[in-house]
């Protein structure tokens, strides 16, 4: 009844909530996505989407659709493995950026991993620029992580709006430097985060600096200032910081997988577990728990 190409089709429009950055994804023509997501809405009986000329958003129906598209996908990809017989196996170096800590990633390597026992997965969670760093340095295999802005290698996981988070109770005082709760360098977010309150002309001061995200939302629960973060993984007990605080708009960030240099040993697996990141994508910044 489902087509498993419409329905990898609705997950990448679902995840980058547009059907440009779908079909530059999929590397299909925009035509072909909007066809795929029509003939999926046909077959299913309801609007999947609720679009217009500036925004794309699931509707309830869509949103339902997300949990059965995954699981479809799922079942048909194991069912094509065994019966082609294929076995992955080798070891696999898969860098994660700290952002996905607390988020379902968890599950996504479950499945990966009960899917493909016989490959050694050797996870590494870094900042995104770190980890771009050890891609290029072929210390990695794959990564999941923010796109860096002068380099926009990468297949499109899901597109979102940095924003200024912060302790509920928090205020700031105008006449008084920012205080920035911040990743070391070479983190993307850091670097943002700075250049926009460079751009603005207002001054800051750096009141925690930690490699952690636990430790960076430990600082930021306490009230001791804010932090630069994706809109769609703010963590429980942070806010979004309202307009009156007067903070400069930071834009928005990609979150992609990235390949580095083909070893043949785990080329297969790199593949495999990209497409399983790419299939789960919506899991990464939905309903956490």
């Amino acid at each position: 009844m489902y087509d498993p190409s419409q329905l990898r089709t609705f997950l990448a429009v679902a995840q980058t909530l547009s059907f440009t950055r779908a079909a530059r994804r999929l590397g299909l023509r925009q035509s072909t996505v909007s066809q795929h997501v029509r003939r999926l809405e046909d077959a299913t009986g309801r609007r999947l989407f609720s679009r217009d000329t500036h925004s794309v958003e699931l509707t309830e129906d869509g949103e339902a659709m997300l949990g059965f598209a995954r699981r479809i996908l799922e079942v048909h990809e194991q069912a094509s493995a065994f019966f082609t017989g294929t076995r992955l196996r080798g070891r696999l170096r898969f860098g994660a950026s700290e952002d996905f800590v607390l988020t379902r990633l968890p599950e996504i390597l479950e499945g990966f991993r009960h899917d493909h026992p016989e490959v050694d997965l050797e996870l590494t969670v870094e900042l995104s620029g770190a980890l771009h760093e050890r891609l290029a340095a072929g210390k990695l295999d794959l990564v999941l992580a923010k796109c860096r802005p002068e380099d926009p290698r990468g297949e499109l996981v899901w597109h979102d709006e940095l924003v200024w988070i912060g302790a509920e109770r928090l205020r700031l005082e105008p006449d008084r430097p920012v205080p920035l709760i911040v990743y070391p360098p070479p983190g993307i977010t850091r670097a943002l985060a700075l250049e926009a309150l460079e751009r603005q002309g207002r001054p800051w001061r750096v009141v925690c600096t930690s490699g952690s995200l636990s430790g960076l939302i430990a600082a930021a629960r306490a009230g001791l200032g804010v932090m630069a973060h994706s809109r769609g993984l703010v963590p429980p007990g942070l806010v979004p910081m309202s307009e009156r605080a007067g903070l400069p708009e930071l834009g928005a960030v990609d979150f992609v997988v990235v390949h580095g240099r083909r070893r043949p040993a785990a080329q297969d697996a790199a593949d495999a577990l990209a497409a399983a990141i790419l299939g789960g994508g919506d899991r990464l910044h939905r309903g956490r728990g």
